[in-house]
Formats: C-alpha cells, structure tokens, sequence
C-alpha cells in the first residue's frame, strides 16, 4: 500500500511519517513538493504519485492571521481538501483529514459529539469547516478526524511558547476559562496508524467513512496545562541540574525545554487577553465513536503530557 502524506515538517506530519511505516510505502510531501495553494497542482502530484491512502495533516494553523489572511487559509483548507477529495474519488482511495475542535463555537456545556451541530467562532475553523465539507461532499472514502490543542517536542505551539516566556519572566499570565484537551502529535500520528489497519482488517469498518474526534480523555484548561507541564520541566531539569534523575526519566531535558526555575503564575479570563480570532471557551469532545465504534480506549491527556515531557 502506498501512502501520501503532506505536510511532513509539521508537528503531526512528522510523526506520521514514523508511525505508518509498518503499513505500507510512505511518500512524504513537504511544501515544495505539493503546492497546498494550488489545487491544480496537487491533483497533478497526486496523480503522479499514485497513493492508496492520502492522510492530510497540513493546513494553515495561524488562527489570528486568518482573520487577515481568509483567502490563503481557505486555499489551504477548504480548497487543496477538495482537490485531495477528488484524486480519491477517481482513483478509489482513502482520505485520511485532520479537522479541528474550533469547527465549534464552544458556547454549549459538556463535549462536542461529531454530529452536533457546527458554529465556527473564527476564519481558522470556518476554512476547517469548510475543508470537511468538501470532503463529505465529493463522495470519497473518508476519515476526518477532529483534535485539539496539538503539541509535541518539536515545531511551534503553547507548551513551547510558555517554555519560552517561563525563561524569560518571572510571572506568566495564563488563560483559565478556556477548556480543551491537549493532544500530542505522536498521539494522533499512531492512533492514525491503527485506524487505517483497523479499517483494511474488519469487514465491519472497511466501507466506513465519517468524522472522529481524536483526542485524549480528560478536560483542562490553558493555565492548568502550562501549569502541570512546566512544573514537570522544572523538576527533571533540577533532576539533571543536581545530579538525580526521577525513575521514569532517562535523561534531563534538552537545553531548549530546560525550566530551571519556575515563575509564578496568574490565571486570567480569556477577556483579559484579546486576540484577533475569538476562541471557543470549550473545546471538549466527545469520545464515544471512537471507542465504541472503534473499539479504541483513550488515555489520559496529564499522562500522555508527562510521558512526551520525559523525552524532552
């Protein structure tokens, strides 16, 4: 089986490429292989290159610049999905489609099930939106499947950024009123992998084709994750700094995710930090399909954190 994969120096891609080795030949496509903001272009590289499966983690992320920057988002997400969907239509391959909890305004209590009603509250999940649209609609063999709060060791993202400041303030100020799940891109990547093969291997699941939320179980919120994930960044760094190492730690962390010493931190209302994109004040979502359809079990989002954090 060959398999395409996009956007591969992304945090997600990256990791797909890892995890799908054992199912088939990868072919990675970076940016200068495949011109997301030319649909003509990815049919054409598509069709050169003949995959079985296409699994599609690139998009236009920067949810701010969306809002300044609707048209090149839309491209991206919405019009390379479709150019994407429609290589699969013709040739009889599968989609695999990250999508995004922000296809949600986050105004409702409790978690978001896959066919709850949409409301995007910015330009970012609206190009999402519109990207998962386009899909359903072309008629292809699919999986979307929508996460959150995407982190990893490498690439730009929260746990990175507050490691940053945390080097450089003594006092962070942290949205608490926001709630989600964060998600490691290892985490989706091998997930990803298994329902591909779960897919080839069960007549029940070899025709299925829908969205999936993908995330891990739990709910948090910015300030509580900052706070968790600096807090065990400052004990293995003091760890290494010191000498002594925890048990479930192999090494102190590199120099770039090191908190040698820890700031205070504020929580704050999301009010208190205006951005350009409104995000959602909750982005929990529900797990049932994938466990029940699936037969998938979803671990802890705070034990995932601190089994990535121990590789840091």
């Amino acid at each position: 089986m060959r398999i395409a994969v996009t956007g591969v120096t992304g945090q997600v891609g990256w990791e797909l490429v890892r995890s799908l080795q054992p199912l088939g030949e990868v072919v990675a496509l970076d940016s200068r292989a495949l011109d997301l903001a030319d649909p003509a272009r990815v049919r054409a590289v598509l069709r050169e290159v003949a995959p079985q499966v296409i699994v599609n983690p690139a998009a236009y992320t920067a949810v701010d610049k969306a809002e300044s920057e609707t048209g090149k988002a839309r491209a991206i997400n919405a019009a390379a999905p479709a150019a994407m969907a429609g290589y699969c239509v013709d040739a009889g391959a599968l989609l695999v489609h990250y999508s995004t909890d922000y296809v949600f305004d986050g105004s409702r209590d409790g978690r978001y099930r896959e066919d709850d009603p949409t409301a995007p509250a910015n330009a970012y999940g609206l190009t999402k939106l519109e990207g998962e649209q386009a899909i359903r609609t072309s008629g292809c063999a699919h999986l979307i499947l929508r996460t959150s709060w995407v982190y990893s060791l490498r690439g730009g993202n929260f746990l990175r950024t507050m490691v940053r400041l945390a080097a450089a303030r003594d006092h962070l100020k942290i949205v608490a009123d926001q709630y989600g799940v964060p998600t490691p891109a290892s985490f989706i990547a091998d997930v990803t992998a298994q329902l591909i093969a779960r897919r080839q291997a069960s007549a029940a699941l070899k025709d299925w084709s829908g969205v999936l939320n993908l995330t891990p179980a739990g709910r948090t919120s910015w300030f509580e994750y900052a706070s968790r994930g600096l807090a065990l960044l400052h004990r293995a760094t003091q760890a290494g700094t010191e000498g002594r190492l925890p048990a479930t730690s192999s090494a102190s962390p590199g120099p770039e995710w090191q908190v040698p010493r820890m700031p205070s931190l504020e929580a704050i209302p999301a009010s208190a930090y205006p951005t350009p994109a409104r995000r959602p004040a909750n982005s929990c979502l529900d797990l049932s399909r994938i466990e029940n359809v699936w037969g998938m079990s979803m671990p802890s989002w705070d034990g995932l954190l601190a089994t990535v954090l121990r590789d840091a």
